[in-house]
């Protein structure tokens, strides 16, 4: 069986154990346990009942971790509520999942953890290296998480906003080690689109699908970045394109704006540009108006700018730009832009040299470099009055 479609019956186990008497903390336990020995074993000829498999293996393990905890009796109440071999339960709990790994206690990084692991059914090894980071550090992290979490029951009413900031970070975490952390984000929030009929949720998945449509041109074969006006639009892939932009296009109609809805809005018009200079920036700039309305966020103030600059000129996007906080990220390097733009290289190449030293990430930074050397390059080339001397 595919590894994906095996995951995806993790949510289901969990409630299933849940609905046993098992705790959140034993039940995501106990059932990945299960999938960790399903992945070892079924190979190619996984058994008729996938879910019931997980079940039985998953409420067996809980049950040997319960008898072998203190208060033997008191567990073993729980353990023997429902039999065994009972039938498996046909309720979906992945929905309450989604939120109970999102919920507020948690920390933004330990939420993204949580719902990898009980929602997207990734093992803490898979995490741990999709992070960069050691196996018991993550751990430690989810086990934390669930701790904050005991008590927390399924029933609870959960915040759909929340569920949908952890899935756009789980996007945002890019892809490395042996785990694709943008393919996964975009199958859970697949799955969440099928048991909601949010136009938001939709809205977060064009959005996810249009941004991905473009990785295969953002990095060079040398692995450096390539900005999207410079990107090679024959590598987008139209296919993902062209699902995004039909799932936006359902969210939309159902006028209940939102600000997923709107991000992937700006994505399908620079998606649907056949070059750089063909973008419609003035519909990306109205576009940006409602995501102000609807964030009043900082750092979509600042893009905005760049989205001005590019439809009314860079002078109007410098003086939006002189409104804002210095200390934004990003903020040196769109004003390196808007510089360059407006002809002042000496500032520009300095702005870029200062926004490199403040990038959040290597590749950043050392495309911010180039981008310096670059304008300063030009700075150094001899006029065409000075060539025509020379001759």
């Amino acid at each position: 069986m595919n590894d994906a479609l095996l995951r995806e019956l993790v949510p289901a186990v969990i409630g299933v154990l849940v609905r046993r008497g098992a705790d959140f903390a034993s039940a995501e336990d106990a059932v990945q346990e299960a999938l960790v020995r399903a992945l070892a074993t079924w190979s190619d000829d996984p058994p008729r009942d996938p879910k019931g498999w997980l079940v039985t293996a998953a409420w067996h393990r809980f049950v040997d971790d319960a008898r072998s905890q203190s208060a033997r009796r008191v567990r073993e109440d729980v353990v023997h509520a429902e039999p065994v071999g009972g039938p498996v339960s046909d309720a979906d709990d992945t929905l309450a999942l989604y939120f109970l790994c999102a919920h507020p206690a948690l920390p933004a990084p330990s939420a993204v953890a949580l719902t990898l692991r009980a929602v997207g059914g990734l093992t803490t090894a898979q995490i741990a290296s999709a992070h960069l980071v050691p196996e018991p550090t993550m751990a430690q992290r989810i086990s934390r998480a669930k701790r904050r979490l005991a008590g927390e029951s399924l029933d609870q009413p959960g915040d759909l906003a929340t569920v949908l900031r952890v899935l756009y970070l789980v996007f945002n975490e890019g892809y490395g080690g042996d785990v694709d952390l943008a393919a996964e984000a975009i199958r859970i929030t697949r799955q969440l689109t099928a048991l909601t009929d949010e136009p938001e949720v939709a809205g977060l998945l064009a959005l996810m699908l249009l941004h991905h449509a473009r990785r295969a041109s953002r990095t060079a074969p040398d692995g450096r970045l390539v900005p999207l006006a410079r990107q090679d639009r024959t590598r987008w892939d139209t296919r993902l394109i062209a699902e995004g932009v039909t799932i936006l296009q359902a969210a939309l109609a159902r006028d209940r704006l939102g600000e997923y809805q709107a991000q992937a809005a700006i994505a399908a018009l620079h998606a649907d540009a056949r070059s750089a200079a063909e973008t419609d920036w003035v519909q990306i700039v109205e576009w940006y108006d409602e995501l102000v309305r609807l964030t009043d966020s900082p750092i979509v103030r600042l893009n905005r700018t760049v989205a001005v600059g590019e439809a009314d000129g860079p002078r109007a996007g410098l003086a939006l730009l002189a409104d804002l906080d210095p200390d934004l990220p990003r903020f040196a390097a769109v004003a390196a832009h808007l510089r360059e733009r407006a002809g002042e290289l000496e500032r520009a190449a300095q702005l870029y040299a200062d926004a490199a030293r403040a990038a959040a990430s290597a590749a950043e930074r050392d495309h911010l470099i180039r981008e310096a050397a670059r304008v300063r390059q030009v700075l150094r080339r001899p006029s065409t009055g000075e060539l025509a001397g020379d001759q």
